[in-house]
């Protein structure tokens, strides 16, 4: 016995050799026994091998790629190609499945019979029988077959049919066809035709009751001409504001671009006022075009208009896009790069009178990325630019201003390392800025010519310190690399011949939450520039682990601040309870940014800043996340923004949010998610959402309450459906846009 084994195991050493060595000049062959106790037989010549005991077949092409055939018994010619596989048989091709009893297949032809089937190619499934292949048109027929995006045993909605042609990921054809839901049949059609694109045509309804909307019916029906065209028609009721329609066009031109055109109109019944008290016009409307295109290489145009009737119109129909970005720009871009520049057009047209907008009509800047001088030691890098800009207010009772500026700075930067672990930066720079006379009813600056010098210096390190034995079971730690990076930015601008109040202020300096960029070109307030003497203390601190066999990290946490050697004002921003401009204090608030992991499904994120001059916190974030499984997860979040003149009269944070998913099953989950102001203890937002999995659909039952601090409170139901072929909504979109599932 001993011996037959070992002669099995020498023909089969025999014969993959034989193979291997024929596969230089063509296909590469393999085969191989899935159990260890695959037997191999091969006739004289070698070219037709029996393999029996589950055994695997891969066939390499340059054209045709990668095929796998799996099954218990394989009868394989390698010169014609043809292979019998017979019990439990798997094909894989061009990421498709094929599976059945018996399946014929040949490797130089493709030609595939069956006397049953299973296939799957995401997100259609189909089985049947009688299996063929017609090679001209890459067709497959097959009698009694049934297709279905069930991928289950038993599919909860299938078409059933006696005689069917399916063309992989294009379409199906099936004569006497029946549709089925469970096992009850609800359809027959002598004659259907399908398409299996990624994007057929289809309808999405979100039925709802709204308190401002009273009862609602969201419609959209989404139509697939062509790779090239897609698109959709929104057909919308409500019946305390009416009915609104409107269709989006989405386009795909190739080389020429792509992009899309979504219009809405409503005539709205009961509109509201502005901020202002302004009555709205009943007739609501928006329009959105995109275009984007790569014109040739490294050539890019970007386009963007959005107009709307009014201010509100986007935060009243379509609240998920509001949320994301509540003052939409219009906009033409063109970009070229080049290997050491890049040149860039900006237009930018106040398209929404109610949009105050610094119109850039247009804006040419030409970069020179950072690049060596030769072969000397010093590198080179530049940012000039011209505009025609305009400053158009939303309010009609303050005045426009308008003036050309051309501005160019230049820097040389000398990258050094000292000792072997230092690097040492330093830069001295040149900005020369041409403002013309401001011309418009709010002009009140004559033509100035600017200079403005700069120079300082970057000191920057990397510390590093691996224990690799270090095990925590608690921590998930195995070994542990620490990474310390301190560094030192040091920017000097002496007062410039031209100050800030003298300039029209086109891009100026605003509030911010973080702290502002310190050097050229990063800081880019044009406008806005003064004396500085400062040095950014910054200090970084990383400790990474194993987790799983890849490098996982357990703290990264950042530590900054500024030190203004001379103290200067801010000219951009002012008190607006005293309209005083608000000067620097010696050190600028504290930065702490913390990622705590202590578990590879535990995140704590921090976000502090504190104030030295009064000793108090003006913020704080943390956002704690679990997600130990599939069952369940929860997130947990804090706000706190101590009240700053720079934001408005009263603004100032102290909210609570939080988030809880859980999975009772496999065909139910909840979600739960709520908003608290503790300020002023108002519950801002609840979400309360049920989900159901219908096999071939998923359905969300939402309630939602919004306080609008305004004496009433906005109720909402709503249920959302979602294909699971062709889903409407991304991983995770009802986490960031719960809105979505009411269909705003």
């Amino acid at each position: 016995m001993k011996r037959l084994y070992l002669l099995c195991i020498l023909v089969w050493l025999s014969i993959t050799t034989l193979w291997v060595n024929a596969a230089s000049e063509g296909p590469v062959w393999e085969i191989e026994s899935l159990t260890g106790e695959g037997q191999f037989v091969s006739d004289i010549q070698g070219q037709v091998l029996t393999a029996t005991n589950r055994v695997m077949v891969k066939y390499q092409d340059e054209k045709i790629g990668r095929v796998m055939l799996v099954a218990d018994r394989i009868r394989l010619n390698r010169i014609t190609g043809e292979a019998i596989a017979e019990g439990s048989v798997i094909l894989e091709r061009q990421g498709q499945y094929w599976t059945g009893d018996r399946i014929e297949y040949n490797f130089e032809t493709r030609q595939i019979k069956a006397s049953s089937f299973r296939t799957g190619l995401e997100p259609f499934y189909a089985s049947g029988k009688g299996l063929t292949l017609n090679l001209t048109n890459q067709t497959y027929a097959a009698t009694n077959a049934v297709v279905t995006t069930d991928d289950v045993a038993e599919p909860e909605f299938r078409i059933q049919a006696k005689h069917m042609k399916l063309v992989p990921g294009k379409s199906l054809e099936a004569k006497d066809a029946v549709i089925y839901v469970g096992s009850v049949p609800v359809m027959y059609f002598p004659y259907y035709r399908r398409s299996l694109e990624r994007h057929p045509n289809n309808w999405v309804l979100n039925p709802g009751y709204r308190s401002v909307y009273g009862p609602y019916l969201l419609t959209q029906y989404n139509w697939y001409a062509s790779d090239q065209l897609a698109g959709g028609i929104n057909l919308d009721y409500r019946v305390k504001r009416g009915a609104g329609l409107g269709p989006d066009f989405f386009y795909d031109l190739g080389p020429w671009g792509s992009g899309d055109l979504r219009s809405y109109y409503l005539h709205d019944e009961k509109p509201g006022t502005t901020p202002d008290g302004q009555p709205i016009k009943e007739d609501r409307q928006r329009i959105s075009f995109t275009y984007q295109a790569n014109l040739r290489t490294n050539l890019t145009a970007k386009v963007a208009v959005h107009e709307q009737s009014d201010i509100f119109v986007i935060r009243d129909f379509f609240e998920s896009e509001y949320r994301k970005n509540v003052q939409p720009s219009s906009f033409l871009d063109v970009n070229q790069v080049w290997p050491n520049f890049s040149l860039d057009v900006l237009t930018r047209p106040q398209v929404n009178s109610f949009f105050e907008t610094v119109e850039r009509l247009p804006d040419v800047q030409l970069s020179a990325i950072r690049q060596q001088l030769g072969v000397s030691p010093f590198y080179y890098e530049s940012q000039s630019s011209a505009g025609y800009f305009r400053y158009r207010f939303a309010d009609p009772k303050l005045n426009d201003y308008a003036a050309f500026r051309g501005d160019s700075l230049h820097q040389i930067v000398l990258p050094l390392n000292w000792f072997g672990w230092l690097n040492v930066t330093p830069r001295v720079g040149e900005r020369l800025t041409y403002y013309s006379e401001a011309t418009g009813r709010g002009a009140t600056t004559t033509d100035q010519t600017r200079a403005v010098f700069n120079t300082g210096a970057e000191f920057s390190t990397k510390l590093s310190r691996t224990w690799a034995g270090a095990r925590n079971r608690l921590l998930e730690v195995d070994g542990l690399r620490h990474i310390f990076e301190p560094s030192v930015n040091y920017v000097f601008v002496p007062k410039p011949n031209v100050l800030p109040p003298q300039l029209p202020q086109f891009d100026s300096q605003l509030p911010s939450f973080r702290l502002l960029p310190i050097e050229y070109p990063d800081y880019n307030a044009i406008d806005s520039i003064d004396a500085q003497n400062v040095l950014r203390l910054s200090v970084r601190n990383l400790l990474q682990t194993k987790r799983k066999g890849e490098i996982d990290y357990l703290v990264n946490w950042a530590l900054y601040t500024d030190w203004r050697l001379s103290r200067r004002i801010d000219w951009g921003l002012s008190d607006p309870r005293t309209s005083t401009r608000i000067g620097q204090t010696t050190f600028s608030d504290v930065y702490s940014d913390l990622d705590f992991k202590p578990r590879s499904w535990l995140t704590l994120t921090s976000q502090t800043r504190f104030d030295p001059s009064i000793g108090q916190w003006s913020e704080a974030d943390h956002f704690l996340t679990l997600q130990p499984n599939n069952t369940w997860s929860m997130s947990l979040g804090h706000r706190y923004l101590r009240n700053n003149p720079l934001f408005g009269p009263d603004y100032g944070d102290n909210l609570i949010t939080s988030v809880f998913y859980y999975r009772l099953n496999e065909n139910w989950g909840v979600r739960v998610a709520h908003q608290f102001e503790a300020l002023d203890g108002t519950l801002e937002e609840q979400y309360y959402s049920i989900y159901r999995d219908l096999r071939s659909w998923t359905a969300a039952l939402t309630f939602r309450v919004l306080n609008n601090r305004n004496g009433s409170e906005d109720y909402t139901v709503g249920v959302a459906f979602s294909l699971k072929a062709f889903p409407r909504f991304g991983l995770g979109q009802d986490r960031v846009s719960p809105s979505s599932l009411l269909g705003n």
